[in-house]
C-alpha cells in the first residue's frame, strides 16, 4: 500500500485473509493455486481485466517477501519496457511489472510465472537495481532471524 498503487489486488489460495488486509486492497481467490504459482498470476491478469480501471500493467509480488519495500514496487513500475524486474546484488527477483502486451504469452499453469516469458524472451526485460531484501519469510522465526 505505501507504493501507492491505484489498484492492489491479493490473490489468495486457501488463506483466509478476511479482516487482514485494507478495505481498498481487492482479494481475489484462486481456486486453482494447488496447480502453481502460474494460475495465481492469471488470476490477477482476469482481475486486472475486468477492473473498471484500464489496467496498463501489473507489479506482481509475493507476499512473503516483507522486507521488500515500497521503493523497489515505486522503481519497477516506473521502469521502461514491456517487463521490469528488480534486482538485488545482481540477481533478478520480484517485484515484476509486466505490461499488458505480454499477459498473453505468460504460462497458464505451473510454477513459474514471468521467469519462463524472460527466459524466452529476454529482448524484453529491464532489470531494475533495487534496494531492500527478497528474502522469503514463511515464519515469524524467520522474520526475527532477520532482525
Amino acid at each position: 500500500m505505501a507504493a501507492n498503487f491505484d489498484t492492489v489486488f491479493v490473490v489468495t489460495g486457501p488463506a483466509d485473509l478476511a479482516g487482514l488486509l485494507p478495505d481498498n486492497v481487492a482479494v481475489v481467490e484462486n481456486p486453482d493455486w494447488k496447480d502453481g504459482l502460474a494460475t495465481s498470476l492469471q488470476v490477477a491478469i482476469s482481475a486486472a481485466r475486468s477492473a473498471e480501471a484500464d489496467v496498463k500493467a501489473l507489479v506482481v509480488g509475493l507476499g512473503d517477501q516483507p522486507l521488500i519495500g515500497p521503493e523497489a514496487w515505486r522503481a519497477v513500475a516506473s521502469a521502461g519496457g514491456p517487463i521490469a524486474v528488480a534486482t538485488y546484488g545482481g540477481r533478478r527477483r520480484n517485484p515484476v511489472k509486466l505490461a499488458r502486451a505480454v499477459w498473453g504469452q505468460l504460462p497458464t499453469t505451473g510454477d513459474e510465472g514471468a521467469r519462463a516469458l524472460m527466459r524466452s524472451r529476454p529482448e524484453l526485460v529491464v532489470e531494475v537495481p533495487c534496494p531492500g531484501d527478497p528474502l522469503d519469510i514463511d515464519t515469524k522465526d524467520d522474520l526475527a532471524g532477520t532482525m
